[in-house]
């Protein structure tokens, strides 16, 4: 009679509990919302899982539906014939009807900024900002650069991430300046041991799994804002 009496309470206490968990996520003003991220390896989380990433736990904390539109060797402004189409055409492939739209790009446009030239990077995001906003008009959208690294400055990275911080203030779209503002310090080989895939050998770009979970909070405190 005892087991019986425990079985019941413990069953009352599950259902209550469950309850309790899906009020909570379900009074969350993102709630069901539909969020698409756009970029190249940074998106698709290079050789490791989507599931690591930040966005991904973000849009899972949060109970919205999540969309990964990231290629390795993505570039904003230039197609590569291994890697695709460029962003500013290639947004075109995304779901229709996204509430939050994030880019997170730029790496691979500053390491081959030689080929591409400052200016066409800014026209080519130009038209990926307008694009976005004409086929997103009642979404929020977001923009991510690129970490820092070794000699930062004076740098083909330090020209995109500025270059990106005027295009998209022209639009009103909001920046992540990931190479001043994050807490990423992907110029440090000991840092990038621990946080970086490949423990940072020859790696100045892709988070593992801690690094996704280091960089969470500073990015989801910048998107709250909105």
């Amino acid at each position: 009679m005892k087991q019986l009496r425990f079985f019941f309470i413990l069953m009352a206490w599950v259902c209550i509990h469950t309850t309790w968990g899906q009020v909570s996520t379900s009074s969350d003003p993102l709630y069901g919302k539909r969020i698409g991220v756009i970029g190249d390896s940074y998106v698709r989380n290079h050789r490791e899982p989507v599931e690591y990433t930040w966005h991904y736990k973000f849009a899972k904390k949060h109970g919205m539906q999540y969309f990964n539109y990231g290629r390795n060797g993505n570039c904003v402004a230039m197609p590569r014939a291994r890697f695709g189409e460029a962003m500013y055409k290639r947004y075109k492939e995304m779901t229709d009807s996204l509430d939050y739209v994030v880019v997170i790009a730029g790496h691979n446009d500053a390491s081959l900024l030689d080929s591409i030239g400052i200016d066409n990077y800014k026209e080519k995001l130009g038209i990926l900002c307008e694009g976005l906003i004409e086929k997103y008009p009642s979404a929020k959208l977001f923009f991510f650069t690129c970490w820092t690294r070794k000699n930062f400055s004076g740098s083909a990275a330090e020209k995109v991430v500025d270059a990106t911080l005027e295009v998209c203030g022209r639009y009103s779209i909001p920046v992540f300046d990931a190479a001043r503002k994050g807490n990423i310090f992907a110029q440090s080989d000991a840092f990038r041991k621990i946080y970086f895939q490949n423990e940072g050998v020859n790696d100045t770009a892709h988070l593992n799994a801690k690094g996704h979970d280091r960089f969470l909070p500073c990015a989801e405190a910048f998107l709250l804002q909105y």
